[in-house]
C-alpha cells in the first residue's frame, strides 16, 4: 500500500491531491466560482436571457424542461448575476441531492441561472472539467456536500461552505484518462436512451393508428368516439368484463384500509404509485396481512387482471397485473377490471382504455381541479371501439413486440447506468488506476 496514502475518501494513489472546490476555481475567483443573483422580474416568453432554472440541473448532465423562463435584456442588465456560458459547471446548492452538477450545453441563447445555484469554471491547464463534474455527482462527494447542509423544510447548502468541499485530484493526464473511460460508457447510456424514446414514439403513433383505424380497412364510420372501420363495434367498458360478481370493482373506502394495517410481508397493496401507462412500476410495495387481504376480499385482483386508476396523473391510466405473487390487494384508488377472455383480447383493452380518445372521455367525466378523478359508475359507462377478436390478437401482438424491443434496450441501458457507477466507485478515487503512457493498471 506504500502506492497509496489514507484520506477522508479513503486510500488514495500518493501522486492524488485532495483540493477544494475554491482551489479548483480558475484563479479569477470573481468570476469562476459565484452564484446567480434574484430573479424577481416578470418572465417572457420564448425571447430574451433564459434563466436556467435547479431543474435543469441532473445528476451530471443538463436536463432539458418543457416550460423555460426568460427575462428581458432590461432585467438582466439590473442583476448582478454573471451570464452563464457553454461549457460552465453549474452546481445546485438545493436538493435533490444537494450537490448535483452539470455542465452548461450550447442553448442557442443567452443563459442566466438563479441564487441557489453555484456557477463553476475550474481553472483549464490544471483540471478537466467533465472529470470535474463526474467528481461532483460521485456519491463520496455528494456526502460531503450534504454534511454542509442546513434547513427544516428545504436544505441547501451556502456557496462558502460548498467552497470549502474538498476533491481527490489525479495529475490531468490522468484526468483526462478516467473521464474518457467513463464518458465513453455515458454515450452509450445516450445513444440507448435515443433508441428507447424513438422506439416509444413510434409505437405511440402506431397505437394512434391501430386503436382507431385498424389493420388494412377502407370504409370507415363515424362514432362517439371518432372515426373507426365500419365493422367495429362501440361497446361500454363494463361490457368487457367477464360475468363474475367482482371482475369490474374498485379498492376499498380508505378508512378500510388504513396504513396501521400496512407491513413488511404477506399479501401486496397495488397504490396509485404502482400504475403507470401500460406499466406495472414494481419498485413501490407495501403489504397486508393474509387476513386482511380475506376480509376485503371483493377488492383482491389477480395476475392477468387489468387495473385501472381513479386518479391522475393521468386519471384513468391502465396496465396489467404481474404474476409476482398469486393475488394482490387493490388501495383505494385502483379499479379492477377482468376480461372477458373469450370475446377480448385483454392486451389489446388495456391499450384501448390507454389510448387517446378513450383518455379524453375520461377526463371530460372526472371531477376535480387539481387533480382529476373519475368514480366507477362512470368509468363503466365509457366507450371503447372494438374489432373482431381475430384483429384484436393481431393489433396486440404488434404492440408487445414494441413493447419487447423497449424492455430490450431498459436492460441495456440498466446494465449501462450500472457500469458507469461501478467504474465511477473505482475510478474516482483511484482504487483502480488506468495506465497512462506506460503505467500499469493497480488496484488496491
Amino acid at each position: 500500500m506504500s502506492d497509496y496514502k489514507r484520506t477522508e475518501y479513503g486510500n488514495i494513489p500518493t501522486d492524488w491531491n485532495l483540493e477544494t472546490i475554491l482551489d479548483i476555481a480558475s484563479n479569477d475567483v470573481e468570476n469562476s466560482f459565484v452564484d446567480g443573483d434574484w430573479v424577481e422580474s416578470k418572465y417572457i416568453e420564448n425571447q430574451g436571457i433564459r434563466l436556467i432554472q435547479t431543474g435543469n440541473i441532473g445528476l451530471g448532465s443538463f436536463k432539458e424542461k418543457n416550460i423555460k423562463k426568460y427575462v428581458s435584456e432590461e432585467s438582466f442588465d439590473s442583476l448582478k448575476c454573471k451570464e452563464v456560458v457553454e461549457g460552465d459547471i453549474l452546481i445546485c446548492r438545493l436538493a435533490d441531492p444537494i450537490g448535483r452538477s452539470c455542465i452548461v450545453p450550447n442553448l442557442g441563447t443567452k443563459n442566466i441561472t438563479s441564487v441557489d445555484v453555484a456557477i463553476f469554471r475550474p481553472e483549464e491547464a490544471k483540471y478537466d472539467k467533465r472529470f470535474i463534474n463526474y467528481l461532483l455527482n460521485s456519491y463520496k462527494v455528494l456526502s460531503k456536500v450534504q454534511a454542509f447542509a442546513s434547513g427544516t423544510t428545504r436544505q441547501r447548502v451556502s456557496r462558502k461552505n460548498l467552497g470549502t468541499v474538498r476533491l481527490p485530484i489525479p495529475p490531468i493526464k490522468k484526468q483526462q484518462k478516467i473521464t474518457a473511460i467513463i464518458s465513453s460508457v455515458d454515450e452509450a447510456i445516450e445513444k440507448t436512451e435515443q433508441i428507447i424514446t424513438q422506439t416509444e414514439k413510434v409505437k405511440k403513433g402506431l397505437m394512434q393508428q391501430l386503436l382507431t383505424k385498424g389493420i388494412g380497412h377502407k370504409k370507415f364510420k363515424k362514432t362517439a368516439v371518432g372515426e373507426i372501420p365500419e365493422s367495429w363495434e362501440i361497446t361500454d367498458l363494463t361490457d368487457i368484463a367477464k360475468g363474475d360478481k367482482y371482475s369490474f370493482t374498485g379498492g376499498p373506502f380508505g378508512s378500510d384500509l388504513t396504513s396501521k394495517e400496512y407491513q413488511s410481508e404477506g399479501v401486496r397493496i397495488i397504490q396509485l404509485q404502482n400504475i403507470g401507462e401500460g406499466d406495472f412500476f414494481n419498485s413501490y410495495k407495501i403489504y397486508t396481512s393474509e387476513e386482511k387481504a380475506d376480509q376485503l376480499y371483493k377488492c383482491n385482483i389477480y395476475p392477468g387482471d387489468i387495473i385501472i386508476a381513479k386518479m391522475a396523473e393521468p386519471v384513468a391510466r391502465a396496465c396489467l397485473i404481474p404474476d409476482f405473487n398469486e393475488r394482490y390487494l387493490m388501495a383505494s384508488d385502483g379499479i379492477r377490471l377482468a376480461v372477458d377472455e373469450k370475446k377480448y383480447d385483454k392486451y389489446f383493452i388495456m391499450n384501448a382504455i390507454n389510448s387517446p380518445y378513450f383518455r379524453k372521455q375520461a377526463e371530460n367525466n372526472s371531477t376535480g381541479t387539481t387533480r382529476l378523478r373519475i368514480g366507477l359508475k362512470t368509468l363503466r359507462k365509457l366507450k371503447l371501439a372494438i374489432p373482431s377478436f381475430e384483429e384484436q390478437q393481431e393489433i396486440a401482438k404488434i404492440l408487445i413486440s414494441f413493447n419487447e424491443k423497449i424492455k430490450l434496450e431498459e436492460n441495456q441501458l440498466q446494465a449501462l447506468q450500472k457500469l458507469k457507477k461501478g467504474l465511477m466507485q473505482q475510478l474516482l478515487t483511484g482504487k483502480v488506476r488506468v495506465p497512462v503512457d506506460d503505467e500499469e493498471v493497480i488496484t488496491s
